[in-house]
């Protein structure tokens, strides 16, 4: 494979070369059609035969060649860039336009873009717009090249190469905050929060009125779950300007991540009052208002988004994510007719075939249910990062490191106050944190990146394969290191708590850090939400997460991640005996009153009957089962992956043994 991609390499640079020399017919017979889709050139490649059909004027083989592009890199800028050149080279402008913005959209530091679109823009009239995008490439004109380069490679998914000329460019210009802020955001991307956090408190000290800087640092606190800080900035751009509605809207943003929904959904409507017909705004509001109990009036929110654009697939799915709301037929038409068009966003596509599987699985029609949501899971893996291969190394240095000699030292916090739910998504994580927050002993709080953030922090450079530090370091914290980190732990996560002795970290990935956890914590109860795998991972398949959880997009690969969970679970089992409560989600739908005492013996609190009446309690909801846990348990949703049964093949193929425990009848 190696050799193949230097060769790649080379026939990408021969093409260059003859194409810079205007010898364009040999530039593309340099570059043969045969190229493997797994390669990670490929992309490049194919751009680069799309441009020498360009110059030859084989248009039709231009624009088929970059549809192709397209499927495997939808995001891929320069794709949609070139296409533009080709449609406005056969005079189609609207159609061109339409490119240039989507180049623009996926890669901002397109210069030739953005020049291009505002030249067609004038041809058909639309001044200010062509405006608009002169200054946009002047801008870019203005920036040193290294850093629009680093921001190029960004936008196309080259991050460690973006990273590499960043930190070189600021060995020589240490101080220069552009170039502190796009390190920033690429830390960002590759989860390095407290780096991000640090580097963007400098960028302002050194330019405290760059709002760009601001805004980014609001967004890495909020990542953080910081929510307190990050309202704090929020208010003190608002202060600067309580006229500007971009500040009044984040303001509300922050304030609904701080769990001040009445405040949030104040300033949602003045931002409204100001701009009524503004889509995203009206989206978010639906989003507060969805999280605050009040469905009817999200469902508002989202309903006007979409009819004032009707590609706006977040909208839908947002409806189909309530779980409760079903689709009418003229709504269903039009979603049907819009994924059909080519001019849909990538996001806007993958929202659609979600929303759509949604609804005919709510109508019944499985087959059609099943290909949309299998249509929307490959748009996801096209971009995501996610390997089986890196899990299945994770879980094997977790075995082999954190054995039952490690867990014989003692140290740590010993705070009893963290109650750890842990497992897969969509496996009742949410459900026994309503359970266990209905009591009176108890704060529910998050999904907490605490503990994430802090393997990754151990985890250092290299995060897997034979020079991983993490979790080999495990063995080498002393005593001290694991108390600092266990009180650090509780002090952080304080501005989620109430006033309740205990409180509840739903995260699902923590199972991946159970060592971790009982070194620095070894008085925290741990729970293992686990529900039947076939249940479980088709569940997870038809859900669009936010963010993260990428290995829900395909049915091969969300089943070889739940079967490296069940081997990792069964290690804990068996160097932690005892320490980890097992909760079968089909056994709280069963029987709930029975789990529920089992639960809090377990947990050592008194029996109270709201845990049972749970769905009664008043608390904020802000995962995919919000509106689930605000009802009684029903039974019906227990097997409706039999449905889709016979296009599960290859979920059972991955899941393997794992199903001999959990035999289908």
């Amino acid at each position: 494979m190696i050799d193949q991609n230097n060769n790649l390499v080379q026939q990408m640079s021969l093409a260059q070369g003859l194409l810079g020399k205007g010898r364009f017919a040999e530039a593309l017979a340099s570059l043969p059609a045969d190229v493997v889709a797994s390669d990670p050139s490929r992309g490049d490649y194919l751009y680069l035969r799309a441009v020498c059909f360009r110059y030859l004027k084989q248009y039709d083989k231009a624009i088929e060649t970059l549809s192709e592009l397209k499927k495997t890199t939808p995001e891929f800028g320069r794709a949609y860039q070139e296409e533009g050149h080709v449609y406005r080279a056969v005079g189609k402008l609207e159609n061109a336009v339409l490119a240039y913005q989507r180049a623009s959209q996926y890669n901002p530091a397109l210069e030739a873009s953005w020049r291009a679109q505002a030249g067609v823009l004038q041809k058909l009239g639309h001044i200010q717009q062509a405006e608009q995008a002169i200054g946009q490439a002047d801008r870019l004109k203005g920036l040193p090249k290294h850093l629009l380069a680093v921001t190029n490679f960004m936008h196309e998914g080259k991050i460690f190469k973006a990273e590499e000329i960043c930190r070189q460019y600021l060995k020589v210009n240490p101080t220069d905050t552009e170039g502190m802020r796009l390190l920033a955001e690429i830390g960002t991307q590759l989860g390095i929060l407290d780096d991000a956090e640090f580097l963007l408190e400098s960028a302002i000290e050194f330019d405290p009125d760059n709002i760009q800087l601001r805004l980014d640092y609001i967004k890495v606190l909020r990542k953080r779950q910081k929510f307190a800080a990050a309202l704090k900035e929020a208010k003190s751009l608002f202060e600067l300007d309580p006229d500007n509605v971009l500040f009044l809207s984040q303001l509300a943003v922050e304030e609904m991540q701080a769990g001040d929904y009445e405040s949030a959904l104040a300033h949602f409507d003045k931002v409204l009052e100001q701009r009524p017909n503004d889509v995203p705004t009206l989206t978010s509001f639906g989003h507060a208002l969805k999280t605050f109990g009040q469905q009817e009036k999200a469902i508002a929110a989202y309903r006007k988004a979409f009819g004032l654009r009707p590609d706006h697939g977040e909208a839908y799915y947002a409806l189909a994510n309530l779980k409760t709301y079903e689709f009418s037929d003229k709504e269903l038409v039009h979603m049907e007719e819009r994924t059909e068009t080519g001019d849909l966003s990538h996001k806007d596509r993958v929202h659609f075939n979600f929303a759509l599987g949604k609804a005919h699985e709510d109508r019944g029609n499985f087959q059609k249910s099943f290909n949309y949501y299998k249509s929307g899971n490959e748009l996801k893996r096209a971009q995501a990062r996610y390997t089986s291969k890196v899990m299945r190394e994770e879980r094997e240095a977790q075995m082999r490191e954190c054995t039952s000699d490690m867990f014989a030292k003692q140290g740590g916090c010993h705070s009893a106050d963290p109650i750890f739910i842990l497992g897969l998504p969509r496996a009742g994580s949410t459900l026994l944190e309503q359970i266990i927050a209905s009591h009176s002993l108890v704060d529910g709080t998050l999904e907490l990146p605490n503990i994430l953030s802090l393997s990754h922090k151990l985890r250092g450079r290299d995060r897997t394969g034979p020079h991983a530090r993490y979790p080999k370091v495990l063995n080498e914290l002393t005593h001290e290191q694991l108390r600092e980190f266990g009180e650090q732990f509780i002090e952080e996560t304080q501005i989620h708590r109430q006033d309740a002795p205990f409180f509840i970290d739903k995260m699902p990935n923590n199972f991946r850090h159970i060592g971790l956890i009982h070194l620095m914590l070894p008085n925290a109860k741990i729970i293992d939400a686990r529900r039947h795998p076939m249940a479980c991972c088709f569940s997870g398949f038809k859900q669009l997460f936010a963010e993260g959880q990428e290995f829900t997009y395909g049915l091969t690969e969300i089943g070889s991640y739940y079967r490296d969970y069940v081997e990792l679970m069964d290690h804990w089992d068996e160097v932690l005996p005892g320490k980890i409560l097992r909760v079968q989600y089909e056994d709280v739908v069963a029987d709930t009153e029975t789990q529920v005492r089992r639960i809090l013996e377990y947990l050592g609190l008194p029996f109270e009957e709201s845990c049972v009446e749970f769905h009664k309690t008043k608390r904020s909801v802000r995962t995919a089962s919000s509106e689930q846990v605000r009802q009684p348990i029903f039974k019906t949703g227990l097997e409706q992956w039999r449905n889709f049964e016979p296009w599960l093949d290859p979920l059972k193929e991955a899941l393997g043994p794992v199903l001999d425990r959990y035999p289908i009848t």
